[in-house]
């Protein structure tokens, strides 16, 4: 390890030193640390999108403004994210995750205070560029200070980690509701920032500044990959709500962030010192597996907003109902993560990632038996088989992508690793988000062409509901149409019973093509 920092400045495109980064006497602690960091980042980010209609009604946001709430914090985070690997490079992993931590933990103390939309937003921004380097760091801190045979277990605990953070936010965001006020949605975090910080103080080593890396600086290749994936996630997170290409603004924010990527591909091509060596992210099995980092992000962030979506629109469930159900997921993680771990050790990682994205297909294929019966207990088996397919699936793919790249590129690896994670999440969420969108106005039209006002079938149900409603009514003609309303309610409701059945029958095609890359993926190369 002691020639690691040697190694690492030539990939990032910069003159090698002769001080290595040192290793931590303390490293259960510093990982501590770095995991709690990654609780934060998810977490935060998850909280915020559950709680969003009670934080616009304590700030008097309207709908369309308040939604820039939780855009706002996870761009700050994209934007931050690809270079992350260059200032944990220059200022070392600890001081770097010092401030950062430092950062947040005042950033969400302050936002409930402020009490106006432009504050909230301030710290959020300010939130998302400070928690964006915690995940990034995370990687190169596991691999760098534990010993080599227990990195597979650090590796899952990370993976386990993520996952609880995901599932567990809904039943957080309704007890935190229910129990202490929309102020604790950011000061539950904030807790926790200290004693990041405390670990990250006494766990990680002390690193010297790199003052030439800073002075030869590709500013240009850095500012290009920020802004251009930062405008690329911005659109789409708001592209469902703004309606895609016939907004001018997410239209806008497309072009941009596709010319700023083709600018930072060409600036790394042809600058003489640049900032990442594009040879080392795009040869070997590295372009599949971010590829199917993104595809395991989507997939998760895919189902985790069907179940809660189709619970409160067909049941009318609140978060805290809702995070029950999410916690099936969540909560065999702390079985699952030694036990890859230990397996991870003798089998193949590939076979691993296999097993793990068969899993979530044949979890999908029974999630998409739904019917509008179905309760949070009908989803037991198949969201218990998710989450035994995500375990494997993503602690897996993270080991097989450490095993191949050398030591030094680890900390360019967490950070394309956080950018395909925050891609491939947004990816998921906008793409069913519109999905389940359009194929529910589809099955609205389809139902409502069957549906016959002469049909002897309507009007049997339609007598139904009027005599169920004539004695809260005033007259027949209200119960009439009270009648009608319900029968409306009830296609609704069908239509996105079937919504959400393609839904899962769509993701478990992407877990097909999932299961062709991990075939495609070659042996590892030896350490």
């Amino acid at each position: 390890m002691t020639a690691l920092g040697g190694r690492l400045l030539p990939l990032l495109g910069f003159r090698r030193t002769t001080t290595a980064p040192a290793v931590s006497h303390h490293p259960i602690i510093g990982i501590l640390g770095v995991l709690l960091g990654a609780i934060i980042s998810t977490l935060t980010a998850r909280i915020t999108a559950f709680g969003l209609a009670d934080i616009r009604g304590a700030i008097h946001a309207g709908f369309d403004e308040g939604a820039w709430i939780t855009t706002s914090y996870t761009v700050a985070q994209m934007l931050v994210a690809p270079a992350s690997a260059f200032l944990g490079a220059v200022f070392g992993p600890r001081r770097v995750l010092l401030i950062s931590s430092a950062t947040y933990g005042l950033a969400a103390l302050a936002l409930p205070l402020t009490g106006n939309l432009s504050g909230v937003l301030a710290c959020q921004v300010l939130a998302g560029l400070s928690s964006g380097t915690f995940i990034p760091l995370t990687i190169g801190f596991i691999v760098r200070n534990l010993p080599p045979r227990y990195v597979v277990y650090g590796i899952a605990i990370y993976a386990m980690n993520v996952e609880l953070s995901l599932n567990v936010s809904a039943s957080v965001e309704g007890w935190v509701i229910d129990h202490l006020g929309w102020h604790w949605l950011f000061w539950d975090t904030a807790l926790l920032a200290p004693l990041m910080w405390l670990c990250v103080y006494h766990g990680m080593p002390r690193e010297p500044t790199n003052r030439d890396l800073l002075r030869g600086a590709d500013w240009w290749g850095i500012a290009y990959a920020s802004i251009g994936f930062a405008l690329i996630y911005a659109a789409l997170d708001q592209g469902n709500r703004l309606d895609w290409l016939n907004s001018g603004l997410i239209t806008g924010m497309l072009l941009a962030g596709g010319v700023l990527i083709v600018a930072f591909v060409i600036q790394e091509l042809t600058c003489p010192n640049p900032w990442i060596t594009l040879s080392v992210i795009f040869r070997g099995n590295i372009p599949l597996l971010c590829l199917l980092l993104i595809l395991l992000r989507l997939v998760m962030l895919s189902t985790a907003f069907l179940i809660p979506q189709y619970l409160i629109t067909v049941h009318n469930y609140r978060a805290l109902d809702v995070g029950d159900t999410l916690l099936l997921i969540a909560v065999p993680q702390f079985l699952l993560a030694p036990l890859v771990g230990t397996l991870l050790r003798h089998v193949d990682a590939r076979v691993m990632m296999a097993i793990g994205f068969a899993a979530v297909g044949l979890a999908c294929l029974m999630a998409s038996r739904l019917t509008a019966d179905w309760i949070s207990s009908d989803f037991l088996p198949s969201q218990m088989l998710q989450a035994f397919g995500q375990s494997f699936a993503m602690t897996s793919l993270i080991f097989f992508n450490i095993k191949n790249l050398a030591p030094a590129h680890i900390l360019t690896l967490g950070a394309v690793l956080q950018t395909s994670r925050l891609l491939g999440g947004e990816i998921g969420a906008a793409f069913m988000q519109t999905f389940v969108r359009v194929r529910e106005q589809f099955h609205s039209f389809s139902l409502g062409m069957n549906v016959q006002g002469a049909d002897p079938d309507t009007i049997h149900r339609l007598a139904g509901y009027t005599a169920r409603v004539a004695s809260r009514s005033v007259g027949n003609p209200e119960a009439s149409e009270r009648a009608l309303s319900l029968l409306g309610s009830l296609v609704r409701g069908q239509a996105y019973v079937l919504a959400y059945i393609d839904g899962f029958l769509v993701i478990g095609w992407v877990i097909i093509g999932g299961l062709v890359l991990v075939a495609l993926l070659k042996p590892a190369p030896p350490p």
